[in-house]
C-alpha cells in the first residue's frame, strides 16, 4: 500500500480492477449515474478470458428460482451455508437477485427460460448444453459484450492488458487508487473509490496449497485459469476480515479432464455421484454423497491424494443419468475419450479400478445394507437425500467405475463484505472507498457443507450494490437511497 505524496498521473471516479461480469455490471452502474468509470482487465485480448465467458449462464439462489419470496430465499441460503452467510448478506442476495437480472435485461442483457424452476433466467445462447470449453458468441460472452457497449455508451473504459499493481491509501486509512502495470509502465491511478473484482485465488498454487487442498497440482483448473488471488493480496494491506477459504465451487469430473479439454466444463459426475457412491484409493467411501457434486468436490480436494477418488454406481444408476439435464457422462464420457470401468461384479470391477477388492466389496455391502433398511445417516460417512435423488443400493449389473478428480471453478472464500459490498477490516468496520464483489468478495458462500448460493447471482448483486453506494457516497445521498433494496432503482 502506497500513501499518496506526489501529483497522480490520473484522477477518475472510479477504479474497477477486473472486466468480468461483477466488475462491468458496478463500472456500467456507475456510469449510468455520470461517474467516470474505468475497469482495468489485465487480459490484452479483444475477448479477454475470465469465468464469466466460461458460465454455464444460470442465475439462481442456493438452486431456487430468483423470484422465490426473499424471506424464504434468505431462510434457504442460511440453511444451505449452515448459518456461514450473515443475515445482512443473506438478504442482500435475496432481496436483489430478481431486481439485478431486471436492472440486466435493461442493460440488453438476453436470458432465456429453462425447463426447471430455477433455469428461470439463463443466459442465451446457454453454456450448460454444450461438450467442451467453447464460449464464443455464448451467453456469458455475449453478456460481457452488451455491458461493454453499454460502458462505452455511457462515458466509460475498459482498458485492457492493465494489472492493478496495489492499492493507494490516504493517510485517513482510506483506499484513494491503484498502482496500474501496462506494456507502458506503471502508473497511478487516483479515485474516489476502487473496487476489486477480479475473481477468486483458484489458479493461485500458494493459495490452494495454504487454504483448499495438500495438492493442488491435483486439482483440475475448471476455469480461465487467469485468477490469482490478486485481489486478495492487494487487499492485504488494509487487514481484512477474511472468510470462507477453504470451500470453492466446482463439479466432480473425469480424472482424464487434466488431460483431454473435452471433459470439461461438462460432462460432469455430480448427478452419479448423488445416486452411487465414491471411493478412495482403498476402497472407502470419504463423504456424504447426498450433499451434491460441490460438497463432493470438496472433499475429494481435501484428500492426501485427490486423483485416488474413484465414482461407483450400477446400471440402473448409468441409464438414470442418461436422462440428465446437463450433459450426461453416459453416453458422453466415453464418447469423448473418459475412462467408463464396466464389470458384471464388483471383484472385477475393482481388480479394473485398482481398488482393494475386498474393501470396495465390503464398502458396497455396508452402504447397500444401510440404504435398504433405512438407516443411511448411521453410516459413517452419513448418506443423506437430498434434493431430487434419493439414494439407492448398489444392487444392479453390470457395475461402473469411474475414476474421478475434483474440478475447481472459483473460490468462495475472500475479504469479507458488507451489505454495500465495501470491504470489512478484521477490527469489524468497512474500509473507506474499498469495495470487493463478485467471487474476490467472502462472506456469502461457504460454511461447513459448503454452501453454493450462486455465482452469478453473487457477482450481479454485490456489482449493483457496490456502484450505488458508491453514487451515493459521491453526490452525498441526495440522488438516491443509501444500498439496494428490491424497490431500488435499477
Amino acid at each position: 500500500m502506497s500513501e499518496i505524496s506526489a501529483p497522480e498521473s490520473e484522477s477518475i471516479d472510479v477504479a474497477i480492477v477486473g472486466g468480468g461480469l461483477s466488475g462491468l455490471v458496478t463500472a456500467v452502474r456507475a456510469s449510468m449515474a455520470g461517474l467516470r468509470a474505468i475497469v482495468f482487465e489485465k487480459g490484452a485480448e479483444e475477448r479477454y478470458l475470465c469465468a464469466s465467458r466460461l458460465t454455464g449462464g444460470v442465475f439462481h439462489v442456493c438452486m431456487m428460482d430468483i423470484r422465490t419470496d426473499p424471506q424464504k430465499l434468505a431462510a434457504i441460503i442460511s440453511e444451505e451455508t449452515g448459518g456461514f452467510c450473515s443475515p445482512e448478506l443473506a438478504d442482500l442476495v435475496a432481496c436483489n437477485a430478481l431486481r439485478a437480472v431486471t436492472w440486466l435485461t435493461r442493460a440488453g442483457v438476453r436470458f432465456i427460460r429453462g425447463p426447471y424452476p430455477h433455469l428461470s433466467f439463463m443466459l442465451t445462447p446457454p453454456n450448460v448444453v454444450r461438450v467442451g470449453a467453447a464460449w464464443r458468441g455464448r451467453g456469458g460472452d455475449s453478456a460481457l459484450c452488451v455491458l461493454e457497449a453499454q460502458l462505452i455508451k455511457c462515458g466509460g473504459q475498459i482498458r485492457r492488458g492493465h494489472r492493478a499493481k496495489g492499492l493507494l491509501s490516504s493517510p485517513l486509512g482510506d483506499c484513494v487508487g491503484l498502482e496500474v502495470e501496462s506494456a507502458q509502465g506503471f502508473s497511478q491511478v487516483r479515485s474516489s473509490a476502487v473496487v476489486l473484482a477480479d475473481g477468486g485465488f483458484q489458479s493461485s498454487v500458494p493459495a490452494l496449497s495454504r487454504y483448499v487442498t495438500p495438492a493442488p497440482e491435483k486439482v483440475f483448473q475448471r476455469n480461465a485459469r487467469r485468477s490469482f488471488g490478486d485481489a486478495l493480496d492487494m487487499a492485504e494491506v488494509f487487514a481484512p476480515a477474511i472468510a470462507g477459504m477453504d470451500s470453492f465451487y466446482g463439479h466432480v469430473l473425469s480424472r482424464l479432464a487434466l488431460h483431454n479439454e473435452k471433459l470439461w466444463p461438462y460432462p460432469w459426475l455430480d448427478d452419479i455421484v448423488a445416486m452411487g457412491i465414491i471411493v478412495d484409493g482403498h476402497g472407502r467411501r470419504f463423504c456424504d454423497e447426498g450433499l451434491g457434486g460441490v460438497a463432493v468436490a470438496n472433499r475429494i480436494a481435501r484428500l492426501t491424494d485427490p486423483l485416488s477418488a474413484t465414482v461407483i454406481c450400477d446400471a440402473k444408476m448409468w441409464a438414470a443419468n442418461a436422462r440428465s439435464l446437463v450433459i450426461p457422462a453416459n453416453p458422453y464420457l466415453q464418447l469423448l475419450g473418459g475412462v467408463v470401468h464396466q464389470a458384471n461384479d464388483l471383484t472385477s470391477l475393482a481388480q479394473m479400478a485398482d481398488l482393494p477388492k475386498d474393501c470396495l466389496v465390503r464398502s458396497v455391502e455396508a452402504y447397500n445394507r444401510s440404504i435398504a433398511s433405512g438407516s443411511g445417516l448411521s453410516l459413517s460417512p452419513s448418506r443423506t437425500s437430498v434434493g431430487r435423488t434419493s439414494a439407492s443400493p448398489i444392487a444392479h449389473g453390470p457395475f461402473y467405475a469411474i475414476p474421478a478428480c475434483a474440478g475447481i471453478t472459483y473460490t468462495m472464500g475472500g475479504p469479507v463484505i458488507d451489505s454495500h459490498a465495501r470491504m470489512v477490516s478484521r477490527a469489524g468496520h468497512p474500509i473507506g472507498g474499498l469495495y470487493i464483489v463478485g467471487a474476490a468478495s467472502g462472506g456469502i458462500e461457504g460454511g461447513p457443507r459448503p454452501g453454493y448460493v450462486g455465482g452469478l447471482v453473487k457477482a450481479a448483486v454485490t456489482g449493483l450494490a457496490a456502484a450505488e453506494h458508491i453514487v451515493a457516497t459521491r453526490f452525498s445521498l441526495r440522488t438516491m437511497p443509501q444500498g439496494i433494496s428490491s424497490a431500488g432503482q435499477p
